[in-house]
């Protein structure tokens, strides 16, 4: 059940404020506030999540501790890269029934009032390591940049036609495409190559996104704050990152006004109704200060008090000045 609240204006809304750079009225939280579409329908969303076989054939295994499939170990779809051609079958996105899958599974979440999110599980370069392996896919950034140039060209057009099927059956206003490019200590490889090798192939898929009247974020794990002035030049409205291994502040304070961020904030069943209170406040008056940031709160545990209200209080007497 989708709950209703007395606003002044739609959830919809109020995201569209911050991302057109007006005044909104209260900080999102976008676990209320948005509808997250990542449809089981398609084979990449349902192997990443349960395990299986995705859109290109890999089989992913489900592992109970990560809650989460990875890509069975022994598992390698495409010899080469050089070989995508003569290996590789393309999945058609459009042969799926979109409207079947919307009737069945969300026809209670999508509402012109909430902002609707459309998830694309893999970019480039997990894409790469996923069909062949990490270690081959790092050897291919700096070995084989003609054969990766053309298999990214087709690949571009086939997360176009996803983004096209967002648009036209989801009435999406966002995509946020997945795209992990670091590890705790650092990125995989140099802004340099980010520049030459993938900055051609996202501004082609940012471009199109944009042309539909879409935003279009980037998630990318690991530290790769080496990478938000590429994100920008790419042209991602937004990113979301882990919080734990990048300076989200010092980021927010030098690139704010040109990239959003998308964050997670968990709140721990061990802090009381007050701390974890302080703490959504906190964000408020934080990296929320810019109007910049699109949080999604997830509560650990049963509380008597909601956080989530405490948190929209908190936003609107802020942003209101009340």
């Amino acid at each position: 059940m989708i709950p209703k609240f007395n606003r002044p204006i739609s959830p919809r809304e109020n995201i569209l404020r911050y991302l057109r750079g007006e005044n909104p009225l209260w900080m999102p939280d976008m676990r209320r506030d948005c509808a997250t579409v990542c449809p089981y329908a398609f084979p990449d969303n349902r192997a990443r999540a349960f395990g299986g076989v995705d859109c290109f054939g890999i089989q992913w295994t489900y592992e109970p501790n990560i809650r989460a499939a990875m890509v069975t170990p022994g598992t390698r779809r495409l010899s080469d890269i050089t070989r995508w051609r003569e290996e590789l079958e393309w999945f058609d996105p459009w042969s799926i029934d979109w409207q079947k899958e919307i009737d069945e599974h969300y026809a209670q979440g999508l509402s012109p009032e909430r902002f609707t999110t459309f998830v694309i599980l893999n970019g480039f370069f997990e894409r790469t390591a996923d069909l062949t392996s990490f270690e081959d896919a790092f050897c291919y950034l700096l070995e084989e940049p003609e054969a990766l140039t053309e298999f990214y060209d087709r690949l571009a057009q086939w997360h176009i036609e996803l983004i096209k099927i967002a648009k036209q059956f989801f009435h999406a206003d966002m995509i946020l495409l997945h795209d992990d490019m670091g590890s705790q200590k650092n990125a995989f490889f140099s802004s340099q190559l980010y520049r030459r090798l993938l900055m051609p192939q996202y501004q082609k898929v940012t471009r199109a996104a944009h042309d539909m009247g879409l935003y279009i974020s980037l998630h990318s794990c690991g530290n790769v704050g080496i990478h938000i002035q590429n994100f920008i030049d790419a042209g991602f409205d937004g990113w979301e990152g882990q919080n734990a291994v990048n300076d989200k502040q010092a980021i927010m304070d030098q690139y704010g006004d040109k990239l959003f961020q998308m964050s997670m904030t968990t709140i721990d069943p061990s802090l009381s109704d007050e701390e974890a209170e302080a703490l959504v406040c906190g964000l408020v008056d934080g990296l929320g200060k810019t109007r910049r940031l699109l949080p999604s709160l997830l509560v650990m545990g049963q509380r008597e008090v909601s956080i989530e209200d405490a948190f929209y209080r908190c936003s609107r007497r802020k942003y209101c000045g009340g």
